[in-house]
């Protein structure tokens, strides 16, 4: 069962004017939003590393249009998870990405099936 916290009428009126604003997010849904894009400049950026590596923090960069402190954040959380390696002439995937990325696709399904429930539900 799933408690409603607000009435009908209020959740519409959180989302309702979304449109007009500069980034528009509904104050609902706008954190797992902003982790969604953070997730999603990862996974960019390991895309690239899958067709080029090694390759630096500039280059980097350049290629997806992400400043480079949000490139070397990136970078810092794929190494923290195992999927690359620093080396001298830029990061590497390691041995693990494969499987890694196995467990990110099953975790990427349940977020949706349960994104998909609790849009039945609404």
């Amino acid at each position: 069962m799933v408690m409603n916290y607000l009435d009908d009428k209020t959740a519409i009126e959180v989302c309702q004017n979304m449109e007009q604003k500069e980034n528009p997010r509904c104050v609902l849904t706008s954190v797992i939003e902003n982790e969604l894009d953070i997730l999603k400049r990862h996974i960019d950026i390991l895309k690239i590393l899958q067709g080029q590596q090694p390759i630096g923090i500039i280059k980097l960069s350049e290629l997806t249009g992400y400043p480079q402190h949000m490139v070397r954040y990136s970078l810092r959380i794929l190494e923290q998870e195992g999927l690359i390696e620093p080396s001298s002439r830029g990061a590497m995937l390691t041995e693990n990405v494969n499987k890694i990325i196995v467990d990110l696709q099953d975790s990427l399904n349940h977020i949706a099936l349960i994104a998909k429930d609790l849009n039945r539900t609404i």
